[in-house]
Formats: structure tokens, C-alpha cells, sequence
């Protein structure tokens, strides 16, 4: 794996501190894998999945979400440009997530059209993916469902048996339509499903197993699955699974004004509690997502996604000091596989996909905690080379924070 001259993170950290990208000065260029990762299957040890795929130091890339905004989308010459600030940063990986649309919450068939028709979503796509490993950068690619009510995908629940079973051929048929995409474009990391509670927790559990099966047949890579942070324990489809994957929105307080002491202690209780579930299915655990958004107290509720949020107090410091909290808990630990941070878009200056309050950590103090994390040595790296802590904390020395 590339390290990166430490010597560069003042410089970095400084353009940061003053509202820009803190990507705006490079420093060397990480090297691209020299030949596609090859994946033996199955894959149920840590040290394999560690030498295969080392530690994941990653980033979301969300699709420009309004066709009103055109060449901003995946695969375009601004996506090339969020490419390069992920490397830039230190990160090592994208995770690039494309929507099936279904109406509501008893659904019978998924539409693979977002925003546009399937073969043009699917054509950038692929040059998102192509655009992430020019940079040297593997790719997680992550099917997610929009459901048009607004209601949230973990309730998705058909009302009767027959009504499952139409919903686990037509979820099989738009999962396995995107393994083919992820097998033919030699994607590094594949999802199998996103938040999907009232199905691989419950007893309809085994019909999601013919969909893993399906999956397999399309895509020789490895699986993972994004488990929803307070479900993940609950979660059933794990061993048929290399890689447990889980959306990262913890709390880290119970009340408004946590200090960084109760921050901390949170963060090792869910350390602790997320080495059992490691230890417990024999397999590496990965946050498929993380974030956390930037106003007053965002380790309070996590999840409350910033559009629905009134009278926002916008704290840059409070964001940060949530991301310094689990980060540090988690990456010491040789069962940790990573992070995808949540998110950047697709257009690095297309700042109307959320609010100022939301989740990215673009030339925000959240994104100098990125710098610093990416640049640490992490427990999946394996043993840490002599001498390679020297220097570190460049940044840390000048965020006064």
C-alpha cells in the first residue's frame, strides 16, 4: 500500500483551516494496482481478505441526484475531479452507488431507471468506475433502493408469502444485474443489499440466500452486506458473506454537550461491542458507512438526514470531534477493515445536493481528521513498519482545536 510523504499535511491541513478543499495541494501519487485483485472463493479468514484488499481507507461518491444538472454525474470530466481529491486526501477506495426505484413499501418489481434510462445510468457508471482506477483506487459498489414515498427501505414488507416471493426474484433480478456491471468493469467489493431489516433479520430471512447464490453465479469477487448500525447484531446472512459491512451511524452521547472524554468512551463500547459481532461470525468488519453531519451535537442522532432538519446550528468543530472519536477506536484493530466516509458527490463544487449543515467533510475540520486517518497505520495494514509513525500529526500541531 502507498504512504504518503507526511512532510505534506501541514500544507494540506493549513488550506483546509481556511474554508478550501483540503485536497488542493497533491502530494505523491499513490500507485495503482499493478493487476486486478484476484478473488478465491469462498473467503472466511481476515489475514486473506487483508492481503487481498488491505485496509480501506474510503469514500463515498453519491450521483448528482437531478437530471437538471447534467455532465455532474458519475463518469463525468467533475467526477474525475472527486477522483482526484480521494487520492489526494490519502484515500484508497470510492464506493460508487447506483438506485433501483421502487413506488413504496410492498413492492413487486424495482425499476432500474434513476433520473435517467438504465443503459445511460449504467454507462456512467461504468466510467465513475474506470475513472476511480485510473487513480489508482479500488471500488465498493453499493445497489441502494430508493423507495418513491420517502419511507425508508428497511420496511420494505410485503404483506403476504406470495408477495415475498415476487419480491425476492425481482430484488435477485436487479442485484445480479448489477454483479454483471461490477464482474465486467472488475469492481474490487460488491454489496448484496443495503438496509434492507424487515428481510435478513426476520424469518423470511432464507429467501435471501438464492438472491446471495445468484450474486455469486454473476460476480467471483467478494460480498459484503450494509447492515444498519443498531441491526447489524441482528443480521442473519452473515456466513454466507466474506465481509460484514455496516452503516456507521452511532451515537456517541445521550445529551447535548458530550465532552470529548464521554465521546471517547462511547466509541470504545462500540468498538468492543463490534469486535463480538467480528469474532462471533469469523469475519472483518467494515463501515460500508460512516459520517456524521456538521452542526451542534451531530453525535447526539446521527441518522437525522440534514433535509429534515429546522434552525441548524452549524458546527464544524462538533462534526470533527464525532469523526476523531470513532475513528480512533476503530482503527487500531486488526478485524477492522475500513471506512467509507459519507459522502462526497459526484461534482466536487456542486455544493446543492445538501444542505451547508450535512454530512460531507469537504474543506471542513472533519476532512483534516480524514487527512490524519488516512495517513495513520491502521490495524489491517499488519504489522507497522519501523520509523513510519515519525512525523505523523503534522496537522494535529496547527488545528488548535
Amino acid at each position: 500500500m502507498a504512504r504518503w510523504a507526511w512532510s505534506n499535511c501541514v500544507a494540506v491541513g493549513a488550506l483546509a483551516v481556511l474554508g478550501q478543499s483540503a485536497t488542493a495541494t497533491p502530494g505523491p501519487e499513490p500507485k495503482p494496482p499493478s493487476t486486478p485483485v484476484s478473488f478465491p472463493y469462498p473467503a472466511h479468514e481476515h489475514a486473506w481478505l487483508r492481503t487481498a484488499l488491505g485496509a480501506i481507507r474510503g469514500t463515498t461518491v453519491g450521483p448528482i441526484e437531478n437530471q437538471l444538472h447534467p455532465d455532474r454525474g458519475y463518469g463525468s470530466a467533475a467526477c474525475g475531479r472527486t477522483m482526484q481529491e480521494i487520492r489526494r486526501m490519502g484515500g484508497n477506495w470510492v464506493s460508487i452507488t447506483p438506485f433501483g426505484r421502487v413506488y413504496g413499501l410492498e413492492p413487486s418489481g424495482i425499476s432500474l431507471r434513476f433520473e435517467v434510462a438504465f443503459a445511460e445510468n449504467k454507462k456512467a457508471v461504468q466510467k465513475a468506475i474506470a475513472q476511480a482506477h485510473a487513480e489508482g483506487l479500488r471500488v465498493l459498489l453499493v445497489p441502494h433502493l430508493w423507495v418513491e414515498t420517502g419511507d425508508w427501505r428497511g420496511h420494505i414488507a410485503p404483506k403476504t408469502e406470495a408477495g415475498w416471493k415476487r419480491w425476492a426474484k425481482a430484488y435477485s433480478e436487479f442485484a445480479t444485474t448489477w454483479a454483471r456491471v461490477a464482474e465486467a468493469n472488475q469492481v474490487e467489493l460488491l454489496a448484496v443489499g443495503v438496509e434492507l431489516r424487515s428481510w435478513v433479520t426476520t424469518a423470511h430471512a432464507p429467501l435471501f440466500l438464492p438472491v446471495i447464490e445468484k450474486i455469486r453465479e454473476a460476480y467471483h469477487g467478494p460480498l459484503t452486506y450494509a447492515a444498519n448500525w443498531d441491526d447489524v447484531h441482528d443480521t442473519v446472512i452473515w456466513d454466507k458473506l466474506d465481509v460484514i459491512g455496516l452503516n456507521a451511524f452511532f451515537p456517541l452521547a445521550d445529551k447535548e454537550g458530550a465532552s470529548d472524554e464521554q465521546l471517547s468512551s462511547a466509541a470504545a463500547r462500540i468498538a468492543k461491542e463490534t469486535k463480538r459481532l467480528a469474532e462471533r461470525w469469523g469475519k472483518p468488519v467494515l463501515f460500508t458507512e460512516f459520517g456524521y453531519t456538521t452542526r451542534r451535537d451531530p453525535a447526539l442522532r446521527p441518522w437525522e438526514w440534514p433535509e429534515h432538519l429546522a434552525n441548524v446550528v452549524i458546527d464544524e468543530r462538533d462534526q470533527a470531534r464525532a469523526y476523531r472519536a470513532l475513528l480512533s477506536a476503530m482503527i487500531p484493530e486488526p478485524w477492522f477493515m475500513g471506512v467509507f466516509v459519507w459522502r462526497l458527490y459526484a461534482d466536487p463544487s456542486d455544493v446543492s445536493q445538501e444542505p451547508e449543515w450535512g454530512f460531507s467533510p469537504r474543506g471542513k475540520r472533519a476532512e483534516l481528521e480524514l487527512v490524519d486517518a488516512f495517513r495513520a497505520h491502521w490495524g489491517a495494514d499488519g504489522p507497522e513498519r519501523e520509523g513510519s509513525a515519525l512525523g505523523r500529526f503534522g496537522i494535529e500541531r496547527i488545528r488548535g482545536f
